[in-house]
Formats: C-alpha cells, sequence, structure tokens
C-alpha cells in the first residue's frame, strides 16, 4: 500500500488514515523518503525527519483515541516565507540563513491544530520576490514537467513537491500572482483567498497591503479543505485581518454550474498571448459550457496598468518591510566593518540578492522627495481604478476567467538578462491582486513540450467557495489533474 501513497489527493489520505488503513508514521516516512530521494528538484530547502515524526506519532496517537480533527496525520510543507519553531526559516535569502523563530505563524499554526505533520520548508524566490524561483540564495527550484525549465514563482518550491508528488499539499504566498502562476506552470491547484481571508502573522512581509497566503494541492476539493483550516479573523496578531468567520468550503461543491455567467476580458486574449496556452483555456472554456455555463464578453480596461502600478507599489512597501533586515537584532551581518554605517553597507549588500536590491531602490526612489507624488500616489489612485473595473465586470458577470499567464514555463536562465521579461509575465495575475479578490489556478490542459496550462478564474470578494465549485466541476469532467509529471 505505501508505493501508492503519494498518488492519494488529501482528501483520500485523511480517510485512510481516519480509517487507520495506514499511519500518520508510515505517510510520513513515505514522503520523507521521497523527499530526500528528490534532491535534485531543489524543491525543499529544509528537512527534520525527527521534528516530522514526532508530530506523525502525535496525530496517531489521537487518531487511535478517535478524537482527531480532520486533516490528522496529512503530510503538508510550507512555503519557506512562513516562520516555524521546528524548522528554519530564511524566505530564500542569505540574509536569514538559519534563522529559527520562537513561533510559528498563523497559517502554520491552524494547519497543526487541523492535525497536518510537517514535512519541511519549501524554496522560494527571495522574498517571495521573482517569477521563475531561480532568485532564492539556495538554488533554483525545478519544474517537475522538465527539470530545465521554471516551476514558477515565488512559490516555486511548493509547486514543484506537489506536482513532483514530494508532499500532497503546500503552502503558498501571492502577492502578485505567486501561488496561481507557479500552480499553472506545474499542473497543479492553487487559490489566493481575498485579501485579509487569511492571516499574515507570521508570513516574511513583502508588500503588506498584497501579501496573501493560501493552498496548493492537486485539486479543488483539497484545497478547500486546507483553505477551511487556514482562513478566519485573527485581530490580535493581524490587523488586516477581515472579521470574516471561518467557512466550511467544502460545502460548497456541489459542482452545479448551470446559469453561471463565466466573464472573458477582452484584455486577457490579445496579442501577448501564446497560441498553445489560448487553446488550452478555450478548451477547458469549452468544457464549462457543456457543464452548464454561460460565456459573456467583458472589459478590464486597465489591465495593461496593472503591471506599473504593481511594481511601484510592491517595490515601496518592499523598501519599508526591509528595512528591519539591517544585521542588528538579527540575521546575517557583515563579518568585517569600520563602523555601524559600513556594517548597514556591506550587510545589506551582502546578504540581498541583485533581484531585491533592485526592488528596494525602486521604492525608495518612488517614495523619495520629489517623486512620492508623481509615482507612488499616482499608483494608488489607479489601483482604485482597477478595483472599479472588476466591480462593474461583475454586474455582468458571477465568475471572471482567463489565463495565468501568457506561456507555459519558460527554461531556466531564460530570462536572466531581462528582470522586465518576469515582471510581463504576470500581466494576467496582477490585476486581481492589486484589488484584493480571490483567484485560482486549475489545470486546463498542457501547451508546448507536453507543459502545463492553468486556467485562471477570478471571484468577487469572499467568493472562494464558487471559484472552487467551478474548479471541482471541472476537474470531474477531466483527467489534467490526475497526470503525472514523468518519473513522479
Amino acid at each position: 500500500m505505501s508505493d501508492a501513497l503519494h498518488d492519494l489527493t488529501v482528501a483520500q489520505l485523511a480517510a485512510r488514515l481516519k480509517s487507520r488503513d495506514v499511519s500518520a508514521d508510515e505517510v510520513a516516512r513515505h514522503f520523507l523518503a521521497r523527499s530526500q530521494a528528490a534532491s535534485d528538484l531543489g524543491a525543499y530547502l529544509a528537512l527534520d525527519e525527527e521534528a516530522t515524526l514526532a508530530q506523525a506519532r502525535a496525530a496517531d496517537a489521537l487518531l487511535t483515541a478517535g478524537n482527531a480533527p480532520a486533516l490528522a496525520g496529512v503530510p503538508i510543507a510550507h512555503k519557506d516565507i512562513f516562520v516555524t519553531r521546528d524548522f528554519a526559516t530564511t524566505a530564500g535569502s542569505k540574509m536569514l540563513e538559519a534563522y529559527r523563530s520562537p513561533f510559528d505563524a498563523t497559517v502554520v499554526h491552524r494547519l497543526a491544530e487541523a492535525g497536518m505533520v510537517t514535512l519541511g520548508k519549501l524554496n522560494c524566490d527571495e522574498f517571495a520576490m521573482g517569477s521563475g524561483n531561480e532568485n532564492s540564495a539556495y538554488g533554483v527550484a525545478r519544474n517537475p514537467w522538465d527539470a530545465v525549465r521554471v516551476p514558477g514563482g515565488s512559490s516555486g518550491g511548493s509547486a514543484a513537491a506537489v506536482a513532483g508528488r514530494l508532499a500532497p499539499a503546500a503552502t503558498g504566498t501571492d502577492t502578485g500572482g505567486s501561488i496561481r502562476q507557479p500552480a499553472s506552470f506545474c499542473g497543479i491547484t492553487g487559490i489566493k483567498p481575498t485579501y485579509g481571508r487569511a492571516s499574515r502573522y507570521g508570513m516574511v512581509a513583502f508588500a503588506s497591503s498584497l501579501d496573501q497566503a493560501g493552498p496548493m494541492a492537486r485539486t479543488a476539493e483539497d484545497c478547500a479543505l486546507l483553505l477551511s483550516a487556514i482562513c478566519g479573523p485573527d485581530p490580535d496578531r493581524d490587523s488586516t485581518s477581515l472579521d470574516v468567520p471561518a467557512e466550511d468550503f467544502t460545502r460548497g461543491l456541489t459542482g452545479d454550474l448551470t446559469g453561471l455567467r463565466i466573464g472573458l476580458p477582452t484584455e486577457f486574449f490579445g496579442g501577448g498571448l501564446n497560441g498553445d496556452v489560448r487553446a488550452a483555456i478555450d478548451g477547458a472554456l469549452a468544457e464549462l459550457r457543456q457543464l452548464g455555463a454561460t460565456v459573456v464578453d467583458i472589459s478590464l480596461p486597465r489591465t495593461r496598468m496593472a503591471i506599473p502600478v504593481y511594481y511601484v507599489l510592491a517595490a515601496a512597501e518592499a523598501s519599508s518591510n526591509l528595512s528591519r533586515f539591517d544585521g542588528v537584532k538579527f540575521g546575517y551581518r557583515a563579518p568585517d566593518y569600520t563602523d555601524l554605517e559600513d556594517m548597514y553597507k556591506k550587510t545589506r549588500a551582502q546578504g540581498f540578492g541583485d533581484e531585491v536590491q533592485r526592488r528596494i531602490m525602486t521604492g525608495a526612489y518612488v517614495l523619495s522627495h520629489g517623486y512620492y507624488d508623481a509615482y507612488y500616489l499616482q499608483a494608488q489612485k489607479v489601483r482604485r481604478l482597477i478595483a472599479q473595473d472588476f466591480q462593474r465586470a461583475f454586474e455582468q458577470c458571477d465568475v471572471i476567467a482567463g489565463p495565468v499567464a501568457p506561456s507555459v514555463a519558460w527554461g531556466i536562465g531564460a530570462h536572466g538578462d531581462d528582470p522586465l521579461a518576469d515582471y510581463l509575465a504576470d500581466i494576467y495575475t496582477l490585476p486581481a491582486s492589486l484589488a484584493g479578490l480571490p483567484g485560482l489556478s486549475v489545470p486546463a490542459g498542457f501547451g508546448e513540450g507536453g507543459m502545463p496550462v492553468g486556467l485562471q478564474l477570478i471571484g468577487n470578494y469572499l467568493q472562494e467557495g464558487r471559484l472552487l465549485n467551478v474548479a471541482h466541476r471541472l476537474q470531474q469532467a477531466t483527467d489534467f489533474h490526475q497526470r503525472r509529471p514523468p518519473g513522479a
């Protein structure tokens, strides 16, 4: 039985564990062995067999006693942007090399309360800044479908681990598309909830008005189970946490799409979209129409403004958030310096990678005297207009659909001399992030080189359940989510 454990979904594993067909200890050992054997994928930054098996034994005790929570014994791995007590937290940066947090992030804590067992910490772009997981200080993560391609970013390690069957589920964070884009590139399901639905406490901050935690798994049903555990108010620790009660998202998985209106933004289907991606998206939309949905044309006219707005606002917030990393209280400190100012300069120059330094400098520039009004303030105004575009669109439709990215995963190093190419790849995911809306990527087919393509679904505020139901129904009618990368 153990040979097939990695083929089971979260829901299937939870059922097997509850019926005691398999123990949490056996499941944990199985995934640890697979993860250690696949180290060349670069998905994990930290594994600790002793810590993982201790959690598994605790889950087995609850399962034997008959009072275990719903996900008891199911393994999960966490993006290394979430602080954890039992594992080092680096945020993919030399600046936090070997840092040990004295507490768990709220998302980590809530999943542990649901009984899940932590397998380890997953690779990510440094401080979540990137679109390909090539900016990690600890090496690139690789796409299980083709090891010479990126898995997407910044949650690339999370997507690679789930797609490669090294973990049944993983946490990710989405600032401008960093759950949805790697989910698309690796052929899995990932959802970014409404801003404020999941607590940001214990997430190493990149851009505080945009960062959101969310689950990544193979199916929409699994994401519904995980999101139910993650979401809920956290007013004592996160002032941006919404005062919205926790919700069981599995109850909305009815599969009925009769009368559902799907909006297709004309701006998402222009000349920048590759033909292979367009074909996969069209096929998925045709399937949804057969399942009872109708399609309407809509417009999000300020889509083209999303990239400059995002990279002004996100860089400004990054510049502020990362000012705490100065070598004084924690983290990396330059070994040789002459005075305090010299220590600051050398610590930050040596501790931060190129992309992080680029965004800090951009953020400092747009916040500086004489440029604040011209750039930062104007970007905030356009951000509000982008949100208004969505509200007008939702008067005509229930869900918005389109591509996640203009292309399938590109080759590692392909954008090395052109960081703007990474930025442009976020054109379809950034608008929903700027508006604070929930967005989901669900496997929709395959494109060039047999690489996965994801369908993006965007809902109105607090409509995660609707998105998950659409994705669930599509997965009941198709098998894209069941296909495995070569050798996985």
